[in-house]
């Protein structure tokens, strides 16, 4: 297989990092794959759901980054992967797994993905999504509410006891291991084409 780049998206909850995954996704279409740090989250079968809920999902201690990190290394060497899938309506993981398969392009999308230099390592391009603390919140409110079944009181309280203080010892300092900081994330069309110029050159072999 031709080089892979790897290009890898953080940035605290709601930031944008999605929408930028996305809009890298719909303009190259197959020659993009994306794997989440967020389906890595480890498996609590054994725990029951009301002990799951207070565990604390935003401590790098809460992933199993080594299989993501072997997963990227099967990538860049042309591999497919087998990737857990991870069920926020019941704090696990699913029996269900996704295969994500090898392309010239591999995004690794998670809010603690720069927090871990092996990772890190392996990345060429490292861009972190800076936006507003209160416009995070409240993204991560509609989506949790509409999207995951949570209720809006868990949802605050887990932003006040974990969310929050996490983002600020570990999300917020990775910032300084990137290569590129958007502010906005998605809605800054001069970084978004910036960035697509780059993985264009890639793809066309001119870097």
């Amino acid at each position: 297989m031709d080089q892979v780049m790897v290009i890898g998206i953080a940035g605290g909850t709601g930031s944008g990092k999605t929408t930028i995954t996305h809009r890298l996704m719909q303009r190259f279409g197959g020659d993009v794959s994306v794997i989440y740090h967020d389906n890595y989250y480890k498996a609590h079968h054994d725990m029951p759901y009301e002990e799951r809920a207070k565990l604390n999902y935003d401590h790098p201690d809460a992933f199993d980054t080594d299989l993501l990190i072997q997963a990227v290394r099967d990538l860049k060497a042309g591999k497919s992967v087998t990737c857990p899938v991870y069920d926020y309506t019941v704090h696990d993981r699913s029996k269900e797994t996704v295969t994500v398969r090898p392309a010239r392009v591999v995004i690794v999308e998670g809010i603690l993905i720069f927090e871990n230099r092996e990772l890190c390592d392996l990345m060429d391009i490292k861009v972190f999504v800076d936006t507003d603390a209160d416009v995070r919140i409240l993204r991560r409110i509609i989506r949790d509410v509409r999207d995951r079944g949570r209720s809006l009181e868990s949802v605050v309280n887990q932003y006040l006891n974990t969310v929050k203080p996490m983002h600020e010892r570990y999300v917020e300092p990775s910032k300084r291991n990137a290569d590129i900081i958007v502010p906005e994330g998605g809605h800054n069309r001069v970084a978004l084409e910036l960035l697509m110029e780059r993985v264009r050159a890639h793809l066309e072999g001119k870097c």
